[in-house]
């Protein structure tokens, strides 16, 4: 594709934040993507800065180059996409996830968080389906403040499922992440 079109279309989605190499956003060490925009305006949500969907920078390959660089360190287990929702920025979000795919196959695990229900982001559009098929783990379901528990494997409320994305897809059901403690 030509490299202005590219620039054009990468230039108009924003990214809120990237961590490279942090332990709390999925299992082991992990490149974190936090994508810009969220609609549900979850009452105690962490990060209401990424809530805007102009908030943060614009997102660009040289930002590309860097995850894939630092996901090709060994020790890193993969990259996990969080935000805002990162099913409402799936420009983006497809676009890495490919790109992790092409690059590393499977030996690198995709984690993303979503306020969206697994229900909900079936009965979507073909952009949400699209990403979802290159994930491998679906934190579910908004943060709901009364569920709050501090105590729950990468969680915030007791509302929200680990599901294992591959599974699931195949069983045509929700299978919940098989290395669930709480």
């Amino acid at each position: 594709m030509p490299k202005e079109w590219l620039a054009e279309e990468l230039s108009e989605q924003y990214v809120a934040d990237y961590k490279a190499f942090n332990f709390v956003d999925g299992e082991g060490v992990r490149c974190s993507l936090y994508l810009s925009g969220c609609p549900f305006r979850c009452p105690g949500c962490y990060n209401v800065a990424a809530q805007n969907f102009h908030y943060g920078q614009p997102y660009t390959q040289e930002l590309e180059d860097q995850i894939i660089a630092d996901l090709s360190q060994d020790y890193v287990q993969g990259l996990t996409l969080l935000g805002g929702e990162p099913f409402l920025n799936t420009q983006v979000g497809i676009r890495i996830c490919e790109r992790v795919r092409q690059e590393f196959g499977h030996d690198k695990d995709i984690w993303s968080w979503s306020g969206y229900t697994w229900d909900e982001l079936l009965k979507d559009s073909d952009d949400k389906l699209k990403m979802l098929s290159l994930i491998d783990i679906l934190v579910d379901g908004r943060f709901l403040q009364d569920k709050m528990d501090l105590t729950l494997q990468f969680r915030g409320s007791s509302n929200q499922r680990i599901i294992d994305v591959p599974k699931s897809l195949a069983a045509n059901d929700v299978v919940i992440w098989d290395k669930l403690k709480h």
